[in-house]
C-alpha cells in the first residue's frame, strides 16, 4: 500500500490526467463537428486534415486514460 503523500502524488497525477484527457476528447469533438457544420462546403484536404487532427486528439486521450488506469493498477498492488 502506498504511502500518504505517494496517494497526494497519484491524486494530482490522476487529476492531471483526467483534465488533459477531457481536454482532448472535447478537441476531437470540436473536428467532428466542424466537418459537420462545413459539410460539403469544406474542401477534401481540409477534411483530411480535420480528420488526422481528430485521431490524434483521441489518442493522446486514451494514453491520458491509459496513465491514469495504470496507476490505479499500481496503487491496487499488495
Amino acid at each position: 500500500m502506498p504511502k500518504d503523500d505517494d496517494r497526494v502524488e497519484i491524486l494530482k497525477a490522476d487529476t492531471h490526467d483526467a483534465l488533459d484527457e477531457v481536454k482532448e476528447r472535447a478537441q476531437a469533438t470540436g473536428e467532428r463537428v466542424k466537418r459537420a457544420v462545413a459539410g460539403d462546403t469544406m474542401p477534401l484536404g481540409d477534411k483530411v486534415a480535420s480528420h488526422v487532427k481528430e485521431f490524434t486528439h483521441e489518442a493522446k486521450a486514451n494514453v491520458d486514460q491509459a496513465k491514469r488506469e495504470s496507476r490505479d493498477t499500481i496503487d491496487r498492488a499488495p
